[in-house]
């Protein structure tokens, strides 16, 4: 396996289910020149069973792109974590963090927390497979359980079998009676609980996801971590990869918006052309303008099913026109 550099891991989009496809991952390039993206989970038995492209196919510019991978069965792991790295992914991330109760009926994501010996052979499987990175992504801990000593040992486990990177969302997850939105607003941030395993496992990459939703704010955790990952707020507010490129020194100025609506709009008819919906590609750029004039407008015209329905790619620049010309009328 490939040795990791801890900054490899400094700016992370996560990985989100309905969210992170290949067109949001294209859009968030746009901004984040060398954020890791991940893809959405995808299940092992997708991968084996279904359309392999539908679910792998990316863009070359999405690199440095990661794999999440959902499931239980080492074999299987192993077997998706070549045809990932087959495909050209930079990095294996298995999931021992979503509460869902999809994903507990698979025996898989959070609920997976409480068999380490478990998950220590999925990566181990995964590990001899492939020579890209193979990485974790979890939670604190389970329901009730909030003694530090459960991720600790749960950590020490997957490092002791040569696991390096860990992605920690810093919240315990309740697999009885949350929903996945209540898991990622309710349980309690523990960034002191995220902090020690950084102390107790010096050589590894600890990731802190969880919460972060402002520049200063990851800059300032930064001096605690080896990298941030953002969730919800790089799809309500992208920009804020932008913002933190910058202050990261991955870029000198921010990106010219106008331009990457271009882009969007270039690359929309390639794939309009190849029988994408506009809509698809449409609903990753919504949160451009936000806290913009004319944000509201912008988000009006890219969710009208009735302009969508023509699957122009000039409707982008047309929208957009609308943020320009609310800003221009303002000053």
């Amino acid at each position: 396996m490939k040795s990791v550099e801890p900054q490899d891991w400094q700016l992370c989009v996560a990985p989100m289910i309905d969210v992170t496809d290949r067109h949001c991952r294209f859009f968030h390039r746009l901004l984040a020149p060398k954020a890791r993206l991940y893809t959405e989970m995808t299940t092992t038995g997708a991968l084996i069973f279904g359309d392999q492209g539908r679910h792998l196919d990316f863009n070359d510019a999405e690199h440095p792109v990661a794999l999440q991978l959902g499931g239980s069965e080492p074999r299987d792991l192993a077997a998706c974590a070549k045809i990932g790295e087959r495909w050209g992914y930079d990095e294996i991330n298995l999931n021992c963090g979503c509460p869902s109760e999809r994903v507990q009926k698979g025996a898989f994501g959070a609920c997976l927390m409480r068999e380490p010996e478990l998950v220590a052979d999925c990566m181990k499987a995964m590990q001899d497979a492939v020579s890209v990175p193979v990485t974790v992504k979890h939670r604190l801990g389970l329901d009730g359980d909030t003694d530090y000593g459960f991720v600790r040992d749960f950590v020490g486990k997957l490092y002791s079998i040569g696991c390096r990177v860990f992605i920690v969302h810093a919240r315990h997850a309740i697999l009885g009676g949350l929903s996945p939105k209540e898991n990622r607003e309710i349980p309690p941030l523990r960034y002191d609980q995220a902090a020690n395993l950084r102390q107790d496992f010096p050589e590894a990459v600890i990731v802190l996801n969880g919460g972060l939703t402002d520049v200063d704010q990851c800059v300032e955790l930064l001096e605690e971590f080896d990298g941030v990952m953002l969730g919800r707020s790089a799809w309500h507010d992208p920009v804020i990869l932008d913002g933190l490129s910058v202050a990261l020194g991955h870029r000198k100025t921010e990106a010219d918006q106008s331009e990457v609506v271009q882009v969007m709009m270039d690359y929309a008819a390639t794939h309009v052309q190849r029988g994408v919906p506009l809509r698809v590609i449409a609903r990753t750029m919504l949160g451009l303008a936000q806290g913009r004039r004319g944000a509201r407008q912008w988000r009006r015209m890219l969710s009208d099913q009735r302009l969508l329905a023509d699957n122009d790619p000039h409707l982008l620049m047309q929208a957009w026109q609308q943020v320009s010309h609310s800003h221009a009328t303002s000053g």
